[in-house]
């Protein structure tokens, strides 16, 4: 079985890469999410949810720009360059990865007001939930094809049947 390289990037230099590439942005950004549900159903005008919130997402933003930064040079133009990719499942799966740079800096912006810094707290409450969906499509997009065989797309012939 083929391996998509957002897999591979997973399994390799055990424990290492999953701690630094899934676990730590996804517990980071689930925290956010989590909180964010809270203060949805509550509307608390501050406190510890609120300051949770904002200290995960600014770090998770920033931590996750480093990763994208990361991956871009080391991965995604050397695999481009080469032509190594594994067909389209594996382009899909490491795209969609790195999109998440773009919910997650969004959160880490708002949280530091450097994006709605006069907008209303409703405003930026939806502003920010908005951008912690959209992280979790993208990451759930790059999961899935990043699990998928990337034979099951075309890449080096179908998959044998299993019965």
């Amino acid at each position: 079985m083929n391996m998509t390289h957002y897999m591979q990037l997973l399994a390799d230099n055990q424990p290492w890469n999953l701690l630094l590439f899934m676990a730590i942005p996804v517990v980071l950004a689930e925290t956010v999410a989590v909180c964010e549900l809270f203060i949805l159903l509550r509307r608390p005008s501050g406190g510890m949810l609120r300051a949770v919130s904002r200290v995960a997402g600014i770090l998770v933003g920033a931590y996750f720009l480093g990763v994208f930064v990361y991956l871009m040079s080391s991965a995604v133009v050397p695999l481009t360059t080469s032509g190594q990719w594994r067909g389209p499942a594996d382009v899909i799966a490491v795209g969609f990865y790195l999109a998440g740079v773009l919910p997650l800096g969004a959160i880490a912006l708002i949280d530091l007001r450097w994006v709605g810094a006069a907008w209303s707290d409703d405003t930026r409450l939806t502003w920010h939930a908005m951008a912690v969906a959209g992280f979790l499509v993208v990451a759930h997009v790059a999961m899935i094809f990043g699990m998928l065989d990337p034979a099951v797309m075309g890449f080096g012939g179908m998959p044998h049947a299993a019965h």
